[in-house]
């Protein structure tokens, strides 16, 4: 088939949009497209470790098959022929999801998450399984079955966690799209750490059937991962919708919220960086100032935000009270007699004390004023543009950093992206810019309830004006 009309980046760095296009054209085959994205994993994949399993003879088949359709004229998805990889935490079919554990090294789920089963039915051909912590359970992605993942742009920092393999495989030319979940920071942390977009949608908008662990249910999201905004809606329309087991999942597909705005309007736009956040990096808070005023050059109304409960309320310690409730005892059974085996990180989840009764009153009773504070937020305002990390990535293993000459602990990492977990708004990371030492920087994009539809086109606005948007990590 010819390539003539492919744009001049090679196919593993086209977006899942446009091989959608050139697939259904006939101007390149998913066979080709599948191998690009495999030889281009082969060559880099060992520097990055971004993959846990790769299904190379699989998605060559499947691939074939996607060709065979076009040829008898099927009817086809939106995302025929285009390859995707996957979260070691969601479930695939006859494949193993090892879930960043020795635990679960030999464990082959037989049904697919229902994430994983409707880009599959759209047309998309799974090429991987992506690195994770073990059990999701930490920033860093890093485990004793499948090793540490580094960052693309620079090996000596962190993709982040728990989703890091999946955004270092797409910010890397392994694949154009990919599946990833959020109980704090997990999709949108790591595409802020490598470039990419990712999208924590309101919560319940994606199932999050098959997903492990399938605790802390409040708090999971489901989400898709891309290097493009609109790859990120399209998997976005997708995957929302119920799909009868999750219990969260019930807003019909349809669903929108009454009060958002038509595209074409002017926007009322609120923007904070400090406070609201504990410490922040000056490239960072520059980021989200550069991005509020690329909004108000664009025509829409734009003031710096005060949310004065965010600057009150560290969200990482009322998470970590959910957390310690609920995790622990939904672990422990299931890891006894196999602690030795577990990775540091996976065995203090184990061992977190639960808080007392008054405690967990209390961090619902946080989350319930946060919510309320955001619900107020939105009655004058669209969008809140903030910070997604409060700093680029750093060196791997890190206990502490120091941001803005303040000493702050690791887990400051998601005290950003907490907020929208606890209260279920949604919520996209977009690249943005690049820090003094050419690490991306994203800025967060925050809409009312059920408004992804805002997110996804303030989304678009930035990403017209990143710096970020179109560059290629080193290699």
């Amino acid at each position: 088939m010819s390539n003539s009309s492919i744009s001049s980046d090679p196919i593993h760095y086209l977006d899942a949009c446009e091989l959608a296009q050139l697939i259904r054209e006939r101007q390149v085959s998913p066979r080709e497209v599948v191998q690009a994205h495999l030889d281009r994993a082969a060559a880099v994949n060992p520097q990055l470790n971004a993959f846990s399993l790769t299904l190379a003879d699989e998605a060559l088949a499947a691939a074939k098959q996607a060709e065979k359709d076009l040829v008898d004229g099927r009817r086809i998805g939106a995302l025929h022929g285009v390859p995707f990889t996957i979260k070691d935490s969601l479930d695939t079919a006859g494949v193993r999801t090892g879930r960043g554990s020795r635990r679960f090294a030999d464990h082959v789920p037989v049904t697919d998450a229902t994430a994983v089963a409707r880009v599959k039915a759209a047309g998309g051909i799974p090429i991987a399984k992506t690195n994770v912590p073990e059990f999701s359970a930490w920033w860093e992605t890093d485990n004793l079955l499948t090793g540490r993942t580094n960052n693309p742009w620079n090996l000596e920092r962190t993709a982040g966690g728990s989703s890091g393999g999946e955004a270092a495989a797409i910010a890397a030319g392994f694949s154009p799209l990919g599946l990833g979940s959020d109980v704090g920071i997990s999709v949108r942390g790591p595409a802020h750490f490598t470039g990419i977009a990712a999208l924590k949608a309101t919560h319940g908008r994606i199932p999050f059937t098959g997903h492990w662990p399938a605790t802390l249910r409040r708090m999971w999201h489901v989400g898709p991962m891309a290097r493009s905004i609109r790859d990120i809606a399209l998997a976005y329309d997708v995957l929302r919708g119920p799909d009868g087991v999750d219990p969260y999942a019930t807003f019909g597909r349809d669903a929108v919220h009454a009060r958002g705005p038509e595209a074409g309007q002017r926007l009322r736009v609120g923007w904070l960086a400090t406070p609201g956040f504990g410490p922040v990096d000056g490239d960072v808070a520059a980021a989200v100032r550069d991005a509020a005023q690329t909004l108000a050059d664009l025509g829409n109304v734009v003031d710096e935000a005060r949310i004065p409960i965010l600057a009150d309320t560290d969200c990482t310690d009322v998470a970590a009270r959910y957390f310690a409730a609920e995790f622990p005892p939904y672990l422990r059974p299931i890891v006894a007699g196999h602690e030795d085996a577990l990775h540091p990180a996976g065995l203090a989840a184990a061992k977190l004390p639960p808080p007392s009764l008054e405690q967990y009153v209390a961090a619902e009773w946080s989350t319930e004023q946060l919510t309320s504070a955001f619900a107020q937020y939105f009655q004058d305002h669209d969008v809140l543009l903030c910070p997604v990390v409060t700093f680029a990535a750093p060196a791997h293993n890190r206990s502490e950093h120091i941001v803005a000459g303040t000493t702050v602990p690791a887990h400051h990492v998601m005290r950003a992206t907490l907020p929208f977990n606890l209260t279920g708004l949604p919520a996209l990371s977009v690249p943005f810019r690049f820090s003094r030492d050419h690490l991306p920087i994203g800025v967060q994009v925050v809409c009312r309830w059920l408004d992804e539809g805002t997110a996804l086109r303030v989304g678009a606005l930035l990403e017209a004006a990143s710096e970020v948007h179109g560059q290629r990590p080193p290699g």
